[in-house]
């Protein structure tokens, strides 16, 4: 069993077209697959240290009765048009620990784009909850296609 699911799909669109929905709140939105993600304040990532808040829906996955929640997107890696990850901050305590990101590599037809989910460095207390993965590798699939149909379609928009 490993701690990290990584999923890849070329998408024939240049990696800043794809890094501007990466990087936009609103992006995160769109191309959520597991219907968690329902809207999102603040502005785009533009460094590692910038934050922006995520408004959740956990009835989506149906596990656990949270309701509504915020967390906060903490972006821990950022190189323009090429990698981008984040873990959550919420008001579980502690910090699950987390890490959900993407890499984008140019190729000659498009970008590949790795998707990635690492729990590696969660805490004791969440690893013997036994609830890792949260989100299974279909739906970062999943995620991946609807963000290859997103920037087809021109998100976002001028």
């Amino acid at each position: 069993m490993t701690d990290r699911i990584e999923v890849q799909r070329t998408i024939a669109a240049p990696a800043a077209d794809i890094f501007a929905v990466l990087t936009d709140p609103q992006g995160h939105v769109a191309i959520d697959a597991s219907g968690m993600l329902q809207d999102a304040t603040g502005d785009p990532a533009r460094r590692v240290g910038d934050r922006f808040v995520v408004h959740m829906d956990r009835e989506a996955l149906n596990d656990f009765p949270m309701g509504r929640y915020d967390v906060t997107v903490d972006i821990t890696e950022y190189v323009q048009d090429r990698l981008i990850a984040w873990t959550i901050l919420g008001q579980i305590k502690p910090q699950i620990g987390h890490v959900y990101g993407y890499r984008l590599e140019p190729t000659g037809d498009g970008t590949l784009v790795t998707s990635f989910y690492d729990w590696s460095t969660i805490t004791d207390t969440w690893r013997e909850a036994g609830i890792f993965p949260v989100i299974p590798e279909s739906a970062l699939r999943a995620t991946l296609g609807i963000l290859d149909r997103t920037v087809r379609r021109g998100y976002p928009k001028p």
